[in-house]
């Protein structure tokens, strides 16, 4: 078993329940594609990562989807809110026996496969690797024990998200991995040629 897990948080692609803040600006249908997108973009960059790879669900676990249960366990969060479900998940990894515990979104176009595979390299000489987002929160956070207070006391989805964190973990080794961006608003993905496709009824 490799001591390396990476968990994913993930929504259930339904329409009206995803992307709600892109969502105000280009309709539930355009971003529901677009977090399709997003989620098959996920899936391209983790599937041959080489740790083991839970997927957890927002609302049930779907058994055929772009998500190969040969390559993912799937699981469902548990949780009033995301600290809580991320504490869980985390939780869960290290009761499994797992030493190096990463967890990501589902909503990313920069990440990629070297850029996971640099942040779990970070576990030799650190405690904690920490993605930080331009919007003040973080892509993506890792941890070789788990540490409670890092899930609680946040005002999840603001732009005091990261600096809180990090604020719990000063006096740690911590590494710090290069500044991305996430997909919540249009202004996100507006100049990205990649999303023209899914933003053309909206050009002024």
């Amino acid at each position: 078993m490799s001591k390396n897990l990476l968990l994913i948080l993930t929504r259930n692609p339904e329409l009206g329940k995803c992307k709600t803040r892109l969502a105000a600006k280009v309709g539930d249908k355009t971003a529901l594609d677009i977090y399709n997108f997003l989620l098959d973009k996920t899936v391209s960059f983790t599937k041959d990562l080489k740790v083991e790879k839970w997927v957890y669900y927002s609302e049930e676990v779907w058994e055929n989807d772009i998500w190969d249960n040969k390559v993912y366990q799937k699981k469902l969060q548990k949780g009033k809110d995301l600290g809580e479900r991320m504490m869980n998940a985390f939780k869960e990894g290290f009761l499994a026996g797992f030493e190096n515990i990463i967890v990501i979104g589902s909503d990313m176009f920069h990440l990629n496969q070297s850029d996971l595979e640099e942040a779990f390299s970070k576990f030799k000489d650190h405690n904690y690797v920490v993605g930080p987002a331009e919007d003040g929160g973080y892509y993506l956070l890792g941890m070789k024990s788990l540490r409670e207070e890092l899930f609680q006391n946040k005002t999840w989805g603001t732009n005091t998200v990261l600096a809180d964190t990090l604020s719990d973990i000063k006096d740690e080794k911590v590494a710090l991995l290069e500044e991305k961006n996430d997909v919540d608003h249009y202004e996100d993905i507006k100049d990205i040629e990649a999303f023209e496709p899914f933003l053309k009824h909206i050009r002024k």
